[in-house]
This record gives structure tokens, sequence and C-alpha cells, in this order.
């Protein structure tokens, strides 16, 4: 029988019945023979310095016995955050290239910013789709446009959407991610966690199971089609969640502290020739505390984040050694090409000086104290924390570099990479060296297949995919790297390397501030010899005259300069842009601003920018329930989560509401009275009544059928979110519990029909002027990764 390729001419004839006709079928598209099966692991926020087979200190048995049959490359780069990294990962193709300068929650209205993948430049899912390749991502996404991942759309740019083109998608849509309560999708719709904390859930291990299932599915049904898998655990990035069980096999590890780590560390990546014998540390960020200047209470406290971290990390990699094991039991694992980054940008400094117990402290100007951490250090790392660790430690865990993840220098973009394929590369357990980046990976694995990147995917032209093939290095160590330029940007941060030289800037923000310190024009360029200094540590401007312009240096340095100006030109960097907080401005037309809304039964899983805005104003809301015969329990209407949040619910047919504030500080507004069974109204009110235009109090009250029945004074209230990752919801509470009268995940025996709200539209009596008003809704808006 005759067969033909899709879209070709039906190859058959057809006459009048068929008898007088000759069939032919269109066959799908094929990979050609022997094509690797193709595997990313991604792990997140996880800096050079932290990992076994990199010469950390925590132990990653699975992932140190890839490298040892496998490759690692000591040179390899990243973006220093992670959705930028990640588009480069899945498209071949520089960040800003794709509209990904930064999270998506800080795009702005440039091509480089937008946060909007282009059609033309589609993912390697999409790619791998015309030759016969079935795809699967789990765990990590944020590379949807944040205005796009509610369930009403657009879809294009979702993980199965046209744009990336996987087939299938599990996970979490977001940046930040709670381990023990995640806010989940299968493809397009949002699911429970198979189990709770209380029954041994844990994210990691859910996304392995998954993995396994896929995969061991797929190989049943059709063991000859390859797949593309792309795994991305949340660890380790904040929170860091784990079992106890984990974390305590690193009691007294870190003791030492930050400083001694990174000389220990330096050490064992000398004697594993993962650096030379006369690399230096690079020098320590100023104003990070050396660690004999702590107070034996901060020394207690800071030292049982970083057990928590490592053990977070160790419990990932038991999960990655499951699939290991599974792959090499149905005999797949000799011909998967495997990628293991270690990390997608350096150790992350967002904890402050001093680490956090809650990430929504510091967001939203509430400092957590070293007292009030240690009374409760027995909940870091468990379900209703949201933990992180200091900023010395996230400088520890990129050792022998400097400065950690959003910076251009090696302590934010130089990551270890393991490269795993029986098949495909003869060497094993040794090191490359040849310079290579994230967008390099697309055009290695399309090398390792046999094919070219498609000219058109659904019809679109593609734009040329713009990283380096590194096959030529799988089996010759002495290669040559194809990769000589590349360039850099991060908020302002910049950086450029080529052919064994770097210059980078400091754009003058340390981790723990908001707002750069200098303008762009007073930036300085430092200058490295990577062939004699690969760490960073000898800045070869310092000191030096820059207006002698026959100083061999100098000339280095306006050379590479200018050329940092030209790539940025050549791949959509311009303009340069270094806000922080504030680049949610140019989104602000993005969201639709009602002061009036309306949600139905059913309404759940609603991001909080996409639902009621009730921040830094007076605001109402009524809803219509219907409570049952009996007790009536649970929440009617939530926003937010354990971090902070609030919470309409019955206890007992008594209706309350709860005002969570971090720390955490809850306020009860309670009823007296049971509901009767049938419909009824519950009306609440908050009356701003602070001065502050940010997070003021006032009074809530609260209503059962147009009848005050409470009031209460709320002191303070959130003024830029009230969570990383919670949502909001009606008739349940997805994710952690608002209020701890009640369990997480918890939801309402009745029915919640409707809500209306009616959100006052003045942050502020003051706030008359259009530009000061303007001023505060950004501001407002804001959201942080």
């Amino acid at each position: 029988m005759k067969t033909y390729q899709e879209g070709e001419r039906f190859p058959g004839r057809i006459g009048r019945t068929w008898e007088e006709s000759e069939p032919a079928f269109p066959v799908p598209p094929t990979a050609p023979k022997d094509a690797p099966n193709i595997l990313y692991v991604i792990l997140d926020d996880v800096g050079f310095g932290w990992c076994e087979p990199f010469g950390g200190m925590i132990r990653t048995p699975h992932l140190m016995q890839l490298a040892q049959q496998g490759l690692r490359y000591t040179h390899f780069t990243t973006t220093a955050l992670c959705s930028p990294t990640r588009s480069c990962l899945i498209t071949g193709r520089n960040h800003h290239s794709v509209g990904m300068a930064n999270i998506t929650e800080l795009a702005t209205g440039f091509p480089g910013y937008n946060g909007r993948q282009p059609q033309d430049k589609a993912g390697v899912p999409a790619m791998l789709h015309q030759y016969g390749y079935t795809s699967y991502c789990v765990g990590k996404w944020h590379n949807t446009p944040s205005e796009e991942t509610t369930l009403a759309g657009p879809y294009d740019r979702w993980p199965t959407g046209p744009v990336f083109g996987f087939d299938r998608f599990y996970g979490f849509l977001g940046g930040d991610c709670d381990q023990w309560n995640p806010k989940l999708f299968l493809d397009r719709e949002a699911v429970d966690p198979p189990r709770t904390p209380e029954q041994g859930y844990h994210l990691s291990e859910d996304l392995v199971d998954r993995t396994i299932s896929w995969i061991s599915q797929h190989h049943s049904v059709q063991p000859t089609k390859p797949w593309l898998t792309w795994l991305a655990l949340g660890c380790a990035h904040a929170p860091h969640h784990v079992a106890p069980e984990w974390a305590d096999r690193y009691k007294g590890q870190f003791d030492m502290g930050w400083d001694a780590y990174r000389e220990q560390v330096l050490a064992r990546q000398k004697e594993m020739g993962i650096l030379p014998q006369d690399a230096r540390l690079a020098p320590m960020l100023e104003g990070v505390q050396r660690w004999d200047s702590l107070s034996a209470d901060e020394k207690r406290l800071f030292a049982r984040m970083a057990e928590i971290y490592a053990g977070f990390v160790e419990h990932a990699d038991a999960q990655l050694g499951r699939l290991m094991q599974f792959l090499e039991q149905t005999g797949q694992l000799e011909n998967t090409l495997v990628f293991a980054f270690i990390g997608d940008n350096g150790s992350s400094g967002e904890g402050t000086l001093t680490g956090l117990f809650n990430e929504q402290s510091v967001a939203n100007n509430v400092p957590e104290t070293v007292a009030q951490n240690l009374a409760r250090l027995d909940q870091f790392g468990q379900p209703n924390s949201y933990n992180h660790y200091p900023v010395g430690w996230a400088m520890a865990g990129n050792a022998p570099f400097q400065l950690c993840k959003q910076y251009t220098h090696f302590g934010g973009v130089r990551n270890p990479l393991i490269v795993h394929w029986p098949r495909g590369i003869q060497a094993k357990g040794e090191l490359r060296t040849q310079y290579h980046h994230v967008i390099d990976i697309v055009p290695t694995i399309l090398e390792a297949i046999g094919v070219e990147a498609p000219r058109t995917i659904n019809s679109v032209q593609q734009e040329p995919v713009e990283g380096y093939v590194m096959n030529d290095s799988f089996n010759d160590a002495k290669a040559p790297s194809n990769h000589v330029t590349q360039y850099f940007e991060m908020l302002g941060n910049r950086g450029l390397y080529h052919d064994g030289w770097k210059i980078v800037t400091y754009h003058g923000r340390k981790p723990w501030e908001n707002t750069a310190r200098w303008g762009f024009d007073e930036d300085h360029w430092e200058l490295y010899n990577l062939n004699e200094d690969p760490t960073e540590s000898n800045d070869l401007m310092k000191g030096r005259d820059r207006a002698k312009l026959d100083d061999p240096m100098v000339k280095k340095l306006i050379e590479l300069v200018g050329m940092w100006w030209a790539e940025a030109g050549r791949y959509q960097v311009l303009p340069l842009d270094d806000r922080f907080q504030i680049r949610a401005l140019g989104r602000q037309g993005l969201y639709t601003e009602r002061e009036r809304l309306t949600f139905y039964e059913g309404s759940v899983r609603i991001q909080e920018f996409a639902g009621p805005d009730t921040k830094n104003r007076s605001w109402e809301m009524t809803a219509e329930v219907e409570v049952p015969a009996g007790e009536a329990q649970g929440p009617v209407v939530v926003l937010g989560g354990s971090s902070a949040g609030w919470s309409l619910y019955l206890q007992k047919g008594v209706p309350v509401f709860c005002y969570n504030f971090p720390g955490p500080e809850y306020t009860y507004i309670r009823g007296t009275a049971a509901l009767t069974p049938g419909r009824h109204l519950l009306r609440y009110e908050f009356e701003k009544t602070g001065p502050e235009p940010f997070g003021a109090g006032g009074t809530g009250r609260l209503f059962v059928d147009g009848k005050q029945v409470a009031e209460g004074r709320i002191p303070r209230t959130v003024s830029v979110g009230y969570s990383m990752d919670e949502t909001f919801d009606l008739g349940c509470d997805k994710g952690t519990a608002v209020s701890p009268e009640y369990p997480s995940n918890a939801s309402f025996n009745g029915r919640v029909l409707r809500v209306d709200f009616d959100l006052k539209p003045d942050f502020h009596p003051d706030h008359d002027d259009p530009a000061r008003k303007a001023e505060a809704r950004f501001q407002h808006e804001m959201l942080r990764q």
C-alpha cells in the first residue's frame, strides 16, 4: 500500500467507487534511525559550588554517578535568572531575542523585554515534533506571560501551546512554588496534588513519579519512538522545603560558616581539577557579614538554614536517582542524551542578610528578627513556612566566584553542566573546559539526532537558531570551542565573554536593595583575562588611568565594550532598563481595571493579579451561599495562604473573617450565631482608616443578611502582595490555609453561588493628582518572582 507524508499530494487514485480507486495512507513523521531520547534535568537556584561533582559539600551521589559516566562542563554559562535561562534552553536563542529579558512579571513594552515568546522562534519540542518525537514537560515552567496564565487563556504560550510545542504538561506555571502544597496543572487543567503532606507528599517526588509514568507508558506502546522530557524541579528555589530527616543529615556540617566554606570548596575544586592550582577566591561582596562577626544565635540560625537547603538538594538528587534507575532497567538509558543543569543561574541572594521564614515579610517591609526566627527554628522547611537562607550562603554556594543570581559576574551566570549519553559519548568521567552557553543546547540536540531546525513550524517561517554545537567536544577534550562571543545583561548588570576575555559591570544594586545607586554612564567596566584568572578575582582595570589610550588593557576594554554594544543591538537588548520593582508600570494596561467584580461558583485557582485587588484601599464583598443542613464548615472566599491573606469561612456554622498579616499576625472578626440551613448573604466590609498610602490599617465589619454581626480593628494590611504562589478561590482554600482554624486544601461543605466585590476607587484621599495615583497604581501592582 502506498504511503505519503502529511502535507504531500495524495499519491493514490480516486475513482467512482472503491473498486476503481487506489488507497494511500498519510504516515506521521519519523525520527532518524537510533535517534536518542532527550532528557533535560534542571535544578533551580543552585550555584557552582554547592554540589559534589563540582567540589561542593552537598552529597549528590546520583549526579556524581552521571558525571563519572559522562562529562562535566566547567565553563558553561546561563543568563543569571530562571525564565531567561529556560527560554534559551528551550529555543537555542538568546533571551532578549525571544523577549525574555527577565521574569515574565517584570516584562516591559519593548521587543526584548515583553515576555512573549514569538511564533517565529519556536521551542525545541515543536521542532522535534516534525521529526517524530513526543515531548513531555514536567515541573517548573515560568515562561508564559503572567496575564496569560489564568484559565481564560490565551494558551498559545503555555507549555502545550503551539509556540513551545510540548505534548503534555504537569507542573506549576510560576516561579516560586510551595513544595508541600503546590498549585499544579495537568496540561491546561488545575489539579490538586495526589496526596497531602501528612500522607508523605513532596513535590520533587511527585514530579519524578509523573515523569516515570509518562515515559513508561510511552515506551510500552512505542518503544522505538524517541521522546524529549523537560524535568524542571522546584528545588532548590525558595521556599526550601524538605522533611527534617534530610536536613538532619547535615547537622553541624555548616557550622564553619560561609567564609570557611568558600575556602574549603575552592581547595576541593583544585583537587578535582575543576580549577587550576593558582586559582583564587573572588572577593566577597562588601556588606555581607563576616561569619566570625556573627553572634552565637545568628550562627546557629544561619547554619540550620544551610542544612535545610542541603537536605533539599540531596533529596532531589535521590529522586533523580529513581528516574535514572528506571531508564536503566527499561533499557533506555543507553541511548538517552541527558543534560543535567545544576542551576539555571547562581545561588539566590534574595533572602536578605539574615534569611527569612516567610518571603512575604520582606516583600511587605516587615522585618524578621533573629530571636523571632530562632523561636520557630523547628518550623523552617516545613508546611506553612516560606523560607530562604541569608545572602552569605548564596555567595558561598557560588564559590569560587563573586556575586550571585541576577548578576552577570560568574557567581550569577556560571553553572555546572553534566552531559551523559553512553551510546554517543565514549569518554567517561572527563572534564570539558570549552566555553559554552545555554543557547548551545538546542543546536547540540539537533546535531546529535542528525536533523536541522525546521524552516517552518505551524506554517510560520522560523528565525535561525543562535547557539553553537557542543558535539565536537563529546569525544575530544581538546576540541576548540565553537562559541567565541557571548553577551550578558540582567537588570542593568552587563557582561561580555570573548575568546578568553571577560568584561562585566556591577550596576550599583546589592541583592538586598531595590534601586541602583548610580546610572549606566557611571558603571565601572571590569576586565578579566580568564586564561590567567578563571575566577574573576583580579580586575585588570583597577587602578588604571582609563584615559591612557595607549595602555593595552585600556585598548582591550574599549574593544570589548564596543563589541558589547554591537551584540546588544543585534539581540534586542536595548533600551537598557535597571528598574527592579517598578517595571510593572509598563504592564498597567494589560490588566483590566475593574472596581466592581463578580465571581461565580467554581472560580478557583485564580492568580492574585487576576482576582480582586483588595490592597491599599477600602473594599467590600457580598457572598451568596447555600448552607447545608447540619454543621456548616469551611472556606467561602479566600485570597492568599499561610504566608499572608484573608479568608471568609464558616466554623461550626458561624461566619468568621480572618486577616493574616505576615508575621503571622491574625485578626479574627467573628459572628455570634450559626447560620440556619438555606441561602444567606454574607457581606464583609473593610474601611481603610490609616493615613499611610500603602499597608494602612482599618476597620472590618461582618454582616449576615444585611445585619451587622461583628466588627474589628485590623492594625496593618498587606501593601505589595499576599503570596508568591497562592491564589483566589471560592468555596475552598487551595494550597496552604490562610487561617490555622481549618486545614490546607479545605473546602466548604455548602455552595458558594456568587461573590460580588466593590473596590473603592482611591488608594488614599491624598492621591487625587493623576500622576500620584498612577504611581500608586503600579507600585500596588508590582509582582515579585
